[in-house]
C-alpha cells in the first residue's frame, strides 16, 4: 500500500502532517520537521520522555522510556475505522513511519435464502460471514444478480449494504434469475454466497408451511416392531411440492411409505426396526420459497446383558462385585441395573438391588457357610435385558473357626462360722402360759444348737418342759406352762468346726391379775 493510500485515511481524522517521500524503498517512511501543530504540546519535563497522543482521548502521556533530547517524540494516532495504529513519529530524526496490519477478506455470507417475492422485486436474506479477521472487520455486502443462462453480473446496489437483508427491485415478472452474495472489507471481496436454484420473479399466493403437531417437536420413540403412522399437515398455494429426506438421504420405500394428499403428508412404517431411527425431514415448496421441519424418531429394544462381572473381594459377610456397561444398550441409555444372588444349596435366584445405577456394589448379610453366585440384568426404558451376565466364580462366606476355652469351675466354699442372723429378744409371759424364744441361725456345716438356762444346758430329754426345735435354721425353744421359777436368762449357742456364737434374752414370767384380787378380797 502506497504513502498516498495511507495519507488518504489520515484525511478524514483531520491530522495533517507535512511530509514527503524519502525513496522506493521506504515507500512507506516519510519524514517530518514538526509536530502537528493544531495538536497540544508535549508538557515539559526535566527529564524528556516520549510522548504518545491517543486520538480518542486527545491528550498527551508519558507511556515511553526517554530518549536524549526533548525533541523526539512519539505519537499515534488509532484510525477510526480500522481500529489500528496507522501512523508513529519517532526515532531521532523524527521520521514517520506509516505501519498498517495485513489485511485479509472474511469468509463468504452463509445461508442466502429468498425471503420474499412480488411481481418485480425479490427479497433476500442471509447470515453474516464464520470468519471475520479481526485487524480488517467488515464494510458491508454486495448484492449480484444475473439472468438464468448468462454470466453477466450486475451489482444490485450502488452502496455497500450492512444489513443481511436487501429488496431487488425493479425487475421483470417472470425473469429466472441468479443472486449471489459477497462480503467487502479493506482486505478485499469474499467468496461469493449464490443461491442454487434460479428465482423466479413472480408473486407466490400463499408461502409454503409445515404444521408440525407439538408431539413431533420433540424426540418420538418407539419400540421395536411397533407401527408408525404420522399424519404431517401443510399448507400453500399452489400447491406444494412434498418431499421427505431421512439424515439428509432419500427415504426407503421399502422401510417407509409416504402418502400425500392436498392438506398433509402421511409417514407410515408397517413394523419398526433401529434402522428406521434418525432424522426425517419433511420439505413443502412453492416456486422459490421452502419451509421445512425435522422429525426425530428413535426406534428403541430391550438392551443386551452387562458385557462383564467379576467378584472384586469377599470378606465376613460381604461381597464387592463390579461389572461393565451392555455393549448394546437398546438404542437407548441405561436406566438401572438388577442384581440377583443364588445360594449353591437352593439354587433359588432374589433380587438383592432393583433399578441400580452404578457399575459396583457390595453385597452384604450374607449367610456363613453358604456358597452364592451372582447374576445381573440391564435395564432401559424397555425393561430389563432378556439375558443376564452370571458370576465365573464363586464367593463363599467361609465360617470361622472359634476355640472354646470354658472357664475352669472353681466350686465355691460355701464353709462359714457360726452367725445368727435374728437374734433372741427378751420376753414376758404370764404363770401357766406356754412362750416361746425363737431366733435364726446360718452357718457351714451345719451347727449344733445348744440352749442354755442361766449358764445351765438344757435337755429336753431331762425335762419335758422344754423343747427345743432346729428346722431351716429356725431355731425356737417352747417352754410348756411356765411356772415363777422359769423366768431367768436364756442363751441359744450356735457351735460347728469354725466356730461357735451365742445369743441370749431375759425371760420375765408374771403371776396372773386375778390371783391378785381373790389375795385382795
Amino acid at each position: 500500500m502506497d504513502s498516498r493510500t495511507l495519507l488518504s485515511y489520515l484525511l478524514p481524522l483531520t491530522f495533517y502532517v507535512n511530509a514527503h517521500l524519502t525513496s522506493a524503498a521506504a515507500a512507506d517512511a516519510a519524514s517530518v520537521k514538526e509536530p502537528p501543530k493544531h495538536l497540544p504540546p508535549p508538557p515539559p519535563a526535566p527529564d524528556p520522555k516520549v510522548n504518545q497522543l491517543d486520538s480518542q482521548r486527545k491528550d498527551w502521556s508519558n507511556r515511553y522510556g526517554a530518549l536524549h533530547t526533548f525533541s523526539y517524540y512519539i505519537f499515534k494516532i488509532i484510525d477510526m475505522i480500522t481500529q489500528y495504529r496507522v501512523l508513529q513519529l519517532y526515532n531521532a530524526l523524527s521520521e514517520l513511519c506509516l505501519r498498517f496490519p495485513t489485511v485479509e477478506p472474511t469468509s463468504e455470507p452463509l445461508e442466502v435464502t429468498v425471503d420474499d417475492k412480488s411481481d418485480t422485486s425479490v427479497t433476500i436474506t442471509w447470515r453474516p460471514p464464520k470468519t471475520i479477521p479481526a485487524n480488517s472487520g467488515l464494510d458491508g455486502y454486495t448484492v449480484e444478480i444475473t439472468k438464468e443462462g448468462t454470466e453477466d453480473w450486475k451489482v444490485a446496489n450502488e452502496d455497500l449494504t450492512v444489513s443481511c437483508r436487501y429488496v431487488i427491485k425493479n425487475q421483470t415478472t417472470g425473469d429466472r434469475l441468479l443472486i449471489r452474495v459477497v462480503a467487502v472489507n479493506p482486505g478485499g471481496r469474499s467468496p461469493p454466497a449464490t443461491i442454487a436454484d434460479p428465482v423466479l420473479v413472480k408473486e407466490v399466493g400463499a408461502r409454503p408451511k409445515v404444521r408440525l403437531p407439538r408431539f413431533l417437536r420433540q424426540r418420538y420413540v418407539k419400540k421395536v416392531g411397533e407401527k408408525i403412522n404420522l399424519v404431517i399437515p401443510y399448507s400453500g398455494k399452489p400447491k406444494p411440492v412434498v418431499s421427505w429426506l431421512k439424515d439428509g438421504q432419500p427415504l426407503d420405500s421399502k422401510r417407509a411409505n409416504i402418502r400425500t394428499s392436498d392438506r398433509d403428508s402421511i409417514l407410515f412404517i408397517r413394523q419398526a426396526e433401529r434402522g428406521d431411527s434418525g432424522s426425517y425431514e419433511m420439505s413443502v415448496k412453492v416456486d422459490d420459497f421452502e419451509d421445512k421441519a425435522a422429525i426425530i424418531i428413535q426406534i428403541i429394544e430391550l438392551p443386551g446383558p452387562p458385557a462383564s462381572i467379576k467378584i472384586v473381594d469377599v470378606w465376613g459377610f460381604n461381597v464387592a462385585l463390579e461389572w461393565t456397561v451392555p455393549k448394546d444398550n437398546g438404542n437407548t441409555e441405561i436406566t438401572g441395573y438388577t442384581v440377583q444372588k443364588a445360594d449353591k444349596k437352593t439354587g433359588d435366584w432374589f433380587n438383592i438391588l432393583e433399578h441400580y445405577t452404578r457399575l459396583n456394589a457390595t453385597i452384604s448379610d450374607l449367610i456363613m457357610g453358604n456358597t452364592y453366585t451372582f447374576r445381573i440384568f440391564a435395564e432401559n426404558k424397555c425393561g430389563l435385558s432378556e439375558e443376564c451376565a452370571v458370576t465365573k466364580g464363586e464367593a463363599t462366606i467361609v465360617k470361622e473357626v472359634i476355640d472354646y476355652k470354658p472357664t475352669p469351675f472353681v466350686e465355691h466354699d460355701f464353709t462359714e462360722a457360726p452367725k445368727f442372723t435374728t437374734v433372741l429378744n427378751d420376753r414376758s409371759t404370764t404363770v401357766g402360759y406356754s412362750t416361746k424364744l425363737l431366733c435364726s441361725v446360718r452357718g457351714c456345716p451345719k451347727p449344733k444348737i445348744m440352749w442354755m438356762k442361766n449358764k445351765m444346758i438344757l435337755n429336753n430329754m431331762d425335762n419335758p418342759k422344754y423343747r427345743m426345735i432346729s428346722t431351716g435354721g429356725i431355731c425356737t425353744l417352747e417352754i410348756r406352762k411356765p411356772g415363777p421359777y422359769d423366768g431367768g436368762e436364756y442363751v441359744c449357742r450356735a457351735e460347728n468346726t469354725l466356730g461357735k456364737v451365742d445369743t441370749g434374752c431375759k425371760l420375765e414370767v408374771k403371776k396372773p391379775l386375778h390371783a391378785d384380787t381373790d389375795k385382795d378380797e
